[in-house]
């Protein structure tokens, strides 16, 4: 598997899944009868993100993390959501995004330096960026939007998160 297709394409899953979750949010909230918004303030713990950070935080890992392995600029969000539609546009402009990141543009990536502003004097490979710290970021903070919408009652089940899979048929008598 390239880095491309581990982060642009897989990213670009999760936030496709992530967008359909709140599709469920907001027939949760219209079947209970509350404004789907009340959602985008709630958290897990106190001192946890809220849901509106939590999906800019996934949003903002996502095109970091491509940005980056393919050395073009990132788009600039200025964290201003307050709204569930506004979340889904947040989503959308990012998904947007990916799509113009060409495996092309990875070429040489897995071994390019990369200087992060949050890490001044360090260095990664861009290969161990992805897999030590792009990755687990991006996971945890889609994983934790997960947990607070089916937290507040949200009906997601398993392959809500997981989504679409690459699943191929094997012939007759083949059990994989």
């Amino acid at each position: 598997m390239s880095l491309h297709d581990a982060s642009v394409i897989q990213m670009s899953k999760m936030l496709r899944n992530a967008e359909g979750w709140l599709d469920k949010a907001e027939a949760h909230a219209k079947a209970k009868g509350f404004e789907v918004d009340v959602l985008a303030v709630a958290r897990l713990a106190p001192d946890q993100y809220t849901l509106t950070r939590q999906i800019q935080a996934v949003c903002d890992t996502a095109k970091f993390a491509a940005a980056r392995l393919a050395a073009v600029d990132p788009p600039a969000h200025p964290d201003t959501e307050k709204t569930i539609p506004e979340l889904r546009a947040r989503i959308r402009a990012v998904l947007s995004f990916l799509e113009t990141v060409t495996p092309e543009q990875f070429a040489g990536a897995a071994d390019r330096e990369l200087a992060l502003s949050f890490m001044p004097g360090k260095a990664i490979k861009g290969a161990d960026y992805l897999v030590d710290f792009a990755l687990p970021n991006f996971y945890f903070h889609v994983t934790t939007t997960y947990a607070i919408l089916r937290h507040n009652g949200v009906a997601l089940g398993k392959m809500d998160f997981i989504g679409h899979a690459r699943f191929y048929d094997v012939g007759p008598g083949k059990d994989g």
